[in-house]
């Protein structure tokens, strides 16, 4: 059972709030699941962000959550950057005040973590690490640039069989502010929101 506390932030989020436009940009994403869907294969995603430390886990982790809750089955969120660096504090703290646990598997300055959304579903494996890193999916997947910059300098992922971008603007820009805790809530519930959208529209 997925935990209350995230059923409560999600029955609470309002897609009618998602603009015209970001609909579009969401329509390949929806397109490429549905289709995956009728056709009962794995649904692979790799969402993909320059640092894999912010963006990407967020849309990483509230992906595979809404794909649950909507149950959409066969679906494989993963995450990663155009380099390693770590996952940053304040991600993990807005996911825990909205509803999630994080147990750390391992202790190092990038540190590994299994985040756990329900009772009944093995946790989501997160640390940051490059998009072609060997957890991620090499054939069969869609990846989805989540920031400008990693789009523009991943010209090419091998393996994928779609390349989408859904980009969000980068909390980091608040980071050691009096606004830093506000935006990335802001951020996380805005990508909480689209994915409700997302997964909520497949049949």
């Amino acid at each position: 059972m997925i935990y209350k506390k995230i059923l409560d932030t999600v029955h609470n989020l309002n897609i009618s709030s998602v603009s015209k436009d970001r609909k579009i940009l969401l329509d390949p994403l929806i397109s490429y699941i549905q289709n995956k869907k009728d056709l009962n294969e794995a649904i692979q995603l790799n969402f993909v962000c320059t640092h894999n430390s912010r963006r990407s886990h967020l849309t990483q982790i509230w992906s595979q959550t809404c794909a649950r809750i909507f149950n959409v089955s066969k679906v494989f969120c993963y995450s990663g950057g155009t380099e390693a660096t770590k996952l940053y504090r304040t991600v993990k703290d807005t996911l825990e005040d909205q509803g999630f646990i994080f147990k750390t598997t391992k202790e190092e300055s990038n540190k590994k973590y299994e985040v756990f959304f329900s009772n009944l579903e093995k946790p989501i494996n997160t640390f940051s690490k490059v998009y072609n890193h060997k957890v991620n999916p090499v054939t069969n997947f869609a990846v989805i640039m989540t920031c400008s910059h990693a789009d523009e300098n991943c010209p090419f992922i091998p393996g994928a069989e779609k390349r989408i971008s859904v980009m969000y603007e980068d909390p980091k820009l608040f980071d050691h502010s009096i606004l830093e805790k506000e935006k990335y809530r802001e951020r996380s519930l805005q990508i909480a929101t689209e994915m409700k959208y997302v997964f909520s529209t497949i049949k």
